[in-house]
C-alpha cells in the first residue's frame, strides 16, 4: 500500500476516524487499534512478512526484559548478543544471502576454482532494514541502562510496526517513540495542520518532483552509452532530485500522518542540498540513520578519540551495505568516507581560507551527485563506462527537449515551494488563511504536475 495510492487515500481516513472515535481516554484500545492496522498495512505487501516482524519484535521484548533483570554483566552481554544475532541474522539471510553467495563465487573464480553459484529464492521483506534498526535501538539502550523496559507487549509491538514510518523510516529511537504510546494523545488544531501540511508537501515532492524526474532518469541510466555527456549529466542531476523528492517526501508523509494520530516523529531531512560541506550534508540527510550509526557504531568504536579514520571507513562501508546488497552500495559508502576524510584534512590545513557559500554548496552537491551514480547504477563496469563517456565523448546542447525544460521548471518550483514553507512554518501553522493557501497550492501542483499515469514505488522500499 503506497502513500501515493488510492488504497492509502481510503485507508487513512477510516483508520483515523475509528482511532479518534475510540477516544484519547482509552489509550490501550487506541494502541491495540494501531497495532492491528499497522499489521494490516504491512501485510498488504505480503502476509508472510507478518510472522517475521512479530518474531523479531517478540524476541527483543523478552530479551530486553532479561537484560534489565540480570545483575550479571556476562548474562547481560549474552542476552544482548542473542538480540543482535537474531535480528542481524534475519537481516543477513533475507537481504544478503545471495550477495554473499555471488561474492564468494567471484572470489573462487578469480583464483581459478569453480564453485556452484546457485542462488536462493528469497523475497526481501519490505522495510526489514528499518525496523531491525528500530527494534535494536531498544535492546541496546536497555543494555546501556539508558532506557527502562516497557511492561506492555502491545505498546512495544505497536512501536516497532507503527505504520506511518514502518517501511522507510524515520528510524525512530525507542526512547523517543515508545513512551508516546503511554501518553494521552490529543486531536489538536496544530497537529492536524502540521499533519496535513507535511502530507501534502510529501506528495508534492513524490508525485511532482520525484515521479517527474523518473522517466528521464530511467532513460539515461538505461541508454547512456548512446547519449551525449551533457544529457547524461542532466540525468545524473535529475536522479539527485528524484531520490531527494522520493525519500524526503516519504519522511514528510510519515511525520505528517503520525501527527494526525498525535505522535511526534523526528525530522529526517533538513534541506541537505544546501549543505556547504560533506559533513554538514550527513547532518541533514537521512538524519535518523546517520545518528543511529553515530550512536551505536561510530562512538562505540572510539569516535573521534581513537582511530577515527578507521571508524569513519567502517561506518560508511557498513552504511553502504545497509542500503543494498551490491558492491556499488559499499563503494558508494566508502566514497563518502573518503570525501569526509578529505574535508576533515583540508579544513584543518586551510582554516583561514573562506570559500564563497554558493561555491561550497555547488561543490558539495556535485560530489554528492557523483556518488548517487553508484547508488543508481547496476554494476561497477557500467559506472566506469559512464565515466568514460563523460570524459571521451563530445559535449553538445542538441539533446535539450521540452521534457528537460519541464523537469528543470518542476525542480525549481518544488524547491521554492518547500523553501517558503520551511522558512514560514509558524506562519502557515498559526494562520488559517495561510494554511488554506498552502493546501490549495499543494493540490494545484499535484493535480496539474503530478505523475498519475504510472505511480512509482518509493526508492527506499528496496532497502
Amino acid at each position: 500500500m503506497l502513500f501515493n495510492s488510492l488504497e492509502f487515500a481510503i485507508f487513512l481516513p477510516i483508520v483515523l476516524f475509528i482511532y479518534w472515535i475510540i477516544g484519547s481516554e482509552r489509550i490501550k484500545a487506541q494502541n491495540i487499534w494501531l497495532l492491528g492496522v499497522s499489521y494490516l498495512f504491512y501485510g498488504w505487501w505480503d502476509y508472510r512478512f507478518l510472522f517475521l516482524i512479530a518474531f523479531s519484535s517478540g524476541v527483543d521484548f523478552l530479551l530486553a526484559k532479561r537484560i534489565e533483570a540480570s545483575t550479571s554483566t556476562l548474562n547481560r552481554k549474552i542476552y544482548l548478543g542473542l538480540s543482535l544475532f537474531v535480528n542481524l541474522g534475519l537481516l543477513a539471510y533475507f537481504k544478503y544471502a545471495n550477495f554473499f553467495i555471488d561474492s564468494f563465487t567471484e572470489v573462487f573464480t578469480f583464483f581459478g576454482s569453480h564453485m556452484d553459484s546457485s542462488r536462493l529464492s528469497i523475497i526481501l521483506p519490505v522495510g526489514i532494514s528499518f525496523y531491525t534498526f528500530q527494534t535494536l535501538s531498544y535492546t541496546l539502550d536497555v543494555y546501556r541502562s539508558k532506557l527502562k523496559t516497557t511492561n506492555s507487549c502491545i505498546d512495544f509491538l505497536a512501536f516497532v510496526s507503527f505504520f506511518p514510518q514502518l517501511v522507510a523510516g524515520p528510524i525512530e529511537r525507542a526512547s523517543n517513540l515508545l513512551p508516546q504510546f503511554k501518553l494521552k494523545r490529543e486531536l489538536s488544531k496544530y497537529n492536524v495542520q502540521i499533519g496535513i501540511n507535511l502530507i501534502l508537501l510529501g506528495l508534492v515532492k513524490k508525485m511532482v518532483l520525484a515521479d517527474s524526474c523518473a522517466p528521464i532518469v530511467n532513460e539515461v541510466f538505461s541508454k547512456f552509452v548512446h547519449m551525449s555527456p551533457l544529457e547524461v549529466i542532466f540525468g545524473i542531476f535529475a536522479f539527485s532530485f528524484q531520490i531527494y523528492g522520493d525519500f524526503s517526501g516519504y519522511s514528510d508523509i510519515a511525520i505528517g500522518t503520525a501527527s494526525l494520530f498525535g505522535f511526534t516523529l523526528m525530522t529526517n531531512f533538513k534541506r541537505p542540498y544546501l549543505s556547504k560541506n560533506i559533513s554538514e550534508f550527513w547532518s541533514r540527510w537521512h538524519i535518523s540513520l546517520s545518528t543511529w550509526f553515530r550512536d551505536y557504531l561510530y562512538i562505540p568504536l572510539g569516535g573521534n578519540k581513537s582511530f577515527y579514520i578507521r571508524n569513519i571507513i567502517i561506518v560508511f562501508g557498513i552504511s553502504g551495505l545497509w542500503h543494498g546488497a551490491n558492491w556499488t552500495f559499499v563503494i558508494w559508502g566508502l566514497y563518502h568516507a573518503i570525501l569526509l576524510l578529505i574535508f576533515v584534512f583540508v579544513s584543518r590545513l586551510f582554516k583561514q581560507i573562506k570559500i564563497p557559500k554558493i561555491v561550497s554548496i555547488s561543490l558539495t552537491f556535485l560530489c554528492v551527485s557523483i556518488g548517487w551514480v553508484l547508488f543508481r547504477i547496476d554494476s561497477m563496469d557500467l559506472f566506469i563506462e559512464m565515466v568514460r563517456i563523460l570524459i571521451v565523448k563530445k559535449y553538445s546542447f542538441n539533446f535539450i527537449e521540452f521534457k528537460h525544460i519541464l523537469v528543470f521548471a518542476i525542480i525549481t518550483t518544488v524547491f521554492i515551494f518547500e523553501f517558503i514553507l520551511r522558512r514560514r512554518t509558524q506562519l502557515f501553522f498559526n494562520e488559517t488563511q495561510k494554511h488554506l493557501t498552502f493546501v490549495i497550492a499543494s493540490i494545484v501542483l499535484i493535480v496539474f504536475l503530478g505523475a498519475f499515469s504510472n505511480p512509482q514505488e518509493f526508492i527506499y522500499f528496496q532497502f
